[in-house]
């Protein structure tokens, strides 16, 4: 991954976490690690447990950024958060979600939520 690609990545996890937050989210963790499994935020609302990808782009050229997860990349999220579950018994209900967003040039970010994703 470029740097900058990398860096617009990070940028956007930032962003995305005061977003939720700002809707009324707790972000409990961030880039919360399993093996070679990662979930960007994990998060709750109303009383269910949200695991988070988040994908940030610069121009929506090549597309939307939620275009760009994978059912691999969901398959990895599953079981990353199989793993949470079972370390954190206690969430009875969970989901998982995607928040996009589009950092353009001299504009302010666009976001987009995909809630209840399954691949």
């Amino acid at each position: 991954m470029a740097v900058g690609n990398r860096e617009t990545g990070i940028r956007g996890e930032t962003l995305a976490a005061s977003w939720l937050e700002e809707r009324g989210y707790t972000i409990l963790d961030r880039n919360w690690r399993w093996s070679r499994y990662e979930i960007d935020l994990v998060a709750t609302q109303n009383g269910i447990l949200h695991f988070i990808e988040v994908k940030t782009r610069s121009t929506d050229v090549y597309g939307y950024p939620e275009e760009s997860v994978t059912q691999k990349k969901f398959e990895h999220i599953l079981n990353g958060a199989a793993q949470y579950l079972e370390t954190h018994p206690e969430w009875n209900r969970v989901q998982y979600d995607i928040v996009s967003i589009i950092l353009r040039k001299n504009s302010t970010p666009e976001f987009f939520l995909a809630e209840d994703v399954y691949l």
